[in-house]
């Protein structure tokens, strides 16, 4: 099977407008970076996971019905198995080098596609879609994880938390507020899911 090809930037281009760690709302400067075309690669994943000099780009979509958000717990299927047994509010994985194809121009339309086809993959939604932004970035250089990947954050609004999985790496899915989900499982959330939250007002 050929090996997995993700979509990269270098860490040295991306960071031109300056170092942030955490969550930066808006981020469009950043955001220009990633998606001019001429910035991405598409390197073995491989290789990419042990390399802090590139970051994946990885779409981070966050469901929301009314005040409460999509949330469930990563299984054991997760393709990430430093993130196993966590809990995570993002939807969203790595931008493949399939998502790239004739019908897609490199950049933003190619981000776009893998993003819903990620989306598809990872859930059916029976809902009609209120709004749909990007509100920033999240960057998290103190995780090993993190330290190789950047997230574009998503928030979509649903008219219904008509939300169903269809992988088994979803576990236990179910909308809560972020109050209940800081209240009591902060210890057990991922990193981006916990910045986000933390700042969920700013979003």
């Amino acid at each position: 099977m050929p090996e997995e090809l993700v979509m990269a930037v270098p860490r040295a281009v991306l960071f031109e407008p300056g170092y942030f760690q955490g969550l930066q709302v808006g981020g469009g400067a950043w955001l220009e970076r990633i998606f001019e075309p001429r910035n991405s690669r598409f390197l073995p994943r491989a290789a990419a996971e042990e390399d802090p000099s590139w970051k994946q780009v990885i779409p981070y979509v966050i469901l929301v019905h009314e005040d409460k958000v999509f949330c469930y717990r990563r299984g054991q299927r997760s393709t990430e198995a430093r993130l196993r047994a966590l809990h995570s509010v993002g939807l969203g994985g790595h931008i493949r080098h399939t998502d790239d194809s004739l019908f897609t121009a490199p950049g933003r339309p190619a981000y776009d596609a893998a993003l819903e086809r990620e989306l598809a993959e990872e859930v059916e939604i029976g809902a009609a879609v209120l709004s749909n932004t990007l509100v920033g970035l999240i960057n998290d250089d103190t995780t090993p994880v993190g330290r190789v990947h950047i997230g574009l954050v998503h928030v979509r609004r649903l008219a219904a938390p008509a939300v169903r999985p269809r992988e088994q790496k979803i576990a236990a899915p179910r909308f809560a507020t972020v109050a209940e989900l800081l209240g009591g499982e902060t210890a057990e959330l991922e990193s981006w899911s916990r910045l986000c939250l933390e700042q969920w007002e700013r979003l």
